[in-house]
């Protein structure tokens, strides 16, 4: 039965309401508090601000940010979508495939922090490490990075606004982004990881919802027990070719497996070239990049996991069930490539209620993650492209309207891009199979940029060129083999997507040696990074009528503070390596090859225990990146909710407030401050050259 037959169990007003309602409501909120920011700890919206939030975001904070950058729609409707056509094992290879490179960002994001500690995108760095043509090289694998993953965000989130509303697919692709450019525009970078932590603590209060009710409380599941046996009978109603006794409750799956090698190849494109992944890493503080990365990693594992877990097996449980919405017949290929498993069986769990909890999530993952991608493509815009070509000296105003209008001009590109995708038949699970093939070739060069001095620019700029090509020969020459044909169906397919997503990581593996032959080897000493410099804020401060040094990111580092950092970073890159390796093999070797290598199929017993510590872990996630943020920064928290009292009731001016919390710590929400007295020592430096 097509997705088109089946009866929307919502109304289309639910649709707008939430996706216009919600959109808004967001956005006036980052706008209220954008504007208690600025009145009480004087946070002054200026273009280092917009891009970097200030250099000083804490590891909770960090943490959410990541979560929620990097919880797409794909990643609840992809692992769904998985599990229920390779069972257990599909929610797991998704989660560890994509974990990992969370993780072993960590590294490079330390790294980041370390050689370029001014930096606004990993290509400034490029471009002052190479020059101009890599510089250009990347630039175009960067925002392609960005058009695939925006895509794939709008596509999954408008197809299931429609599966559940009816509201039409392309009214839901323009009008998801609207009230995201909003606070977008509003807050920046800061506005978006305050609503990445809104959006991941209720992400992660509804996939608790989920589970609880699968597992628990369901008059129609309620128990591991009742779903493994539901899950043995569909098993032998319709076994799964290629899996351990046809079962759906063991890892031993070679479709599965398969998937797991395109998933792990293809997610190192969509984080190591994706801009936004470091942005989060530059607006860190220098003490918290590394725990927030790891916490955010530890902590996203459990939501594809356990969602899928839950989602995807209750449909293949229910789908025998009047209560499913395809009943009596299977979900087609369609409809789970197109993400429909989980609205499914969210409805066939917990009716209308399951429909609009299914639709917050999307919503919160699509706005969120959109956010994201919004500000990696103005930040690359406005200060690879402008800055660096067009206007080498421009002022902070000027950069800030330049982000404003790339915000505005890339939402409605990659709108109607979408609406393109949507009469061409292309779903959101194709192409987060092929993103690999397109631009995982830039990965290694681009990694290798910030930890290795001998890779000369030639290298860098040419192996992933070559690599693309070499990927997607193996990409298309594999689907013509394979099936005789190049349609959408055919170059979709697991083997030929395996063909290219490896080639395009690997090759490179080949090509820089060789070029490193050619044009020898580079000897680099990394300085022209640190010659990267912040933007000139100096005509905002002067109009807002505040010395810029006074402002969170305006500080300028003194030697010793540069110092400091330097040493903290260093240890910290030390310890992130050992920890992610370390992770990195726990996740994709020592947990699931020896169940795979086994051909276990999962007892109940066991099968309870798994379930089990799904929803352990995601409890500790919501601890990690839900209330732990809210601790960590209690006293500037604290302190603004009694400023607003005092401020409101008239006890106190809010400009003596301010005199009084710059005096205590000069900390700005959720960030480190500069001690008061180096401030007046920097000021007096400042004085002293002016004179």
């Amino acid at each position: 039965m097509a997705a088109a037959t089946v009866a929307a169990p919502l109304d289309q007003g639910v649709g707008y309401g939430i996706v216009l309602g919600l959109g808004f409501g967001f956005a006036l909120g980052m706008i209220l508090v954008t504007f208690i920011l600025k009145r009480y700890n004087s946070e002054l919206q200026t273009s280092e601000m917009f891009t970097t939030a200030g250099r000083t975001v804490k590891s909770g904070l960090v943490g959410s940010a990541v979560v929620s950058s990097w919880t797409w729609a794909a990643t609840l409707l992809q692992s769904s979508g998985v599990c229920y056509r390779y069972g257990v094992s599909g929610p797991f290879w998704y989660a560890s495939g994509a974990t990992v490179q969370i993780l072993l960002f960590a590294t490079l994001a330390i790294e980041l922090k370390r050689r370029a500690p001014n930096a606004h995108t990993f290509l400034e760095v490029i471009k002052a490490r190479y020059g101009t043509i890599p510089h250009i090289v990347f630039m175009v694998f960067g925002l392609v990075t960005n058009i695939l993953v925006s895509l794939m965000l709008v596509v999954g989130g408008s197809a299931t606004v429609n599966a559940l509303t009816g509201m039409h697919t392309i009214a839901a692709i323009y009008l998801l982004p609207v009230g995201v450019i909003a606070y977008t525009m509003v807050g920046g970078l800061k506005a978006t990881i305050l609503t990445d932590w809104i959006h991941t603590f209720i992400l992660l209060i509804i996939i608790i919802i989920f589970s609880l009710t699968a597992y628990a409380s369901s008059d129609k599941l309620g128990s591991p027990s009742a779903v493994y046996d539901l899950l043995a009978e569909a098993a032998f109603n319709h076994p799964v070719e290629g899996n351990a006794q046809g079962s759906y409750l063991t890892m031993r799956s070679r479709e599965g497996a398969i998937f797991f090698v395109i998933n792990i190849v293809g997610n190192f494109g969509t984080v190591f070239l994706d801009n936004g992944y470091y942005n989060k890493a530059i607006a860190a503080s220098p003490v918290h990049a590394l725990p927030g990365y790891i916490l955010g990693g530890l902590s996203w594992f459990a939501i594809p996991w356990l969602t899928a877990t839950t989602m995807g097996l209750s449909a293949l449980a229910l789908e025998d069930t009047p209560a499913f919405p395809t009943y009596p017949d299977r979900m087609t290929d369609a409809d789970v490539s197109a993400g429909l498993v989980l609205p499914y069986a969210a409805v066939a769990l917990l009716g209308k209620g399951g429909a609009v909890a299914t639709l917050l999530i999307i919503f919160m993952a699509v706005t969120s993650a959109t956010s994201s991608e919004l500000i990696a493509v103005s930040s690359i815009f406005t200060y690879d492209l402008y800055r660096t070509y067009f206007k080498p000296d421009a002022s902070g105003r000027r950069l800030i309207y330049m982000s404003h209008v790339i915000v505005v001009a890339y939402a409605l590109f990659i709108s109607s891009f979408s609406v393109g995708l949507y009469y061409a038949g292309i779903s959101m699970g194709y192409l987060y199979l092929m993103m690999g093939c397109i631009i995982s070739s830039a990965v290694v060069p681009a990694t290798l940029t910030l930890v290795w001095k001998g890779q000369n620019k030639w290298a860098a700029a040419l192996s992933p060129i070559f690599g693309l090509a070499f990927a997607l020969i193996a990409w298309l020459v594999t689907a013509r083999k394979d099936c005789n044909s190049l349609d959408v169906a055919c170059t979709g397919s697991n083997n030929p997507m395996l063909a290219g997503n490896v080639t395009a990581l690997l090759s490179p593996l080949v090509l820089i040696p060789i070029f490193t032959l050619i044009f020898g080897m580079d000897n680099y000493d990394w300085k022209s990074m640190m010659a990267i410099r912040r933007g000139d804020d100096h005509d905002l401060a002067a109009t807002a009528g505040v010395d810029l040094e006074n402002t969170l990111g305006g500080h300028e580092e003194t030697a010793n503070e540069f110092s400091e950092e330097q040493s903290k970073l260093m240890r910290a890159s030390k310890i992130s390596k050992w920890t992610t390796v370390g992770l990195t093999l726990a996740f994709l070797v020592l947990w699931p090859f020896p169940m795979y290598g086994s051909n276990y199929v999962f007892s109940k017993p066991f099968f309870t225990g798994w379930v089990t510590v799904g929803i352990i872990w995601i409890f500790c996630s919501l601890g990690a990146v839900g209330l732990f943020p809210i601790f960590e920064g209690r006293v500037t928290l604290a302190r603004t909710f009694k400023a607003i009292a005092l401020d409101l009731t008239g006890k106190r001016h809010v400009k003596a407030m301010r005199a009084e919390n710059e005096a205590i710590d000069g900390e700005g929400l959720s960030g480190t401050g500069t001690p008061t007295a180096m401030k007046e020592a920097v000021n007096t430096e400042a004085e002293a050259k002016a004179q």
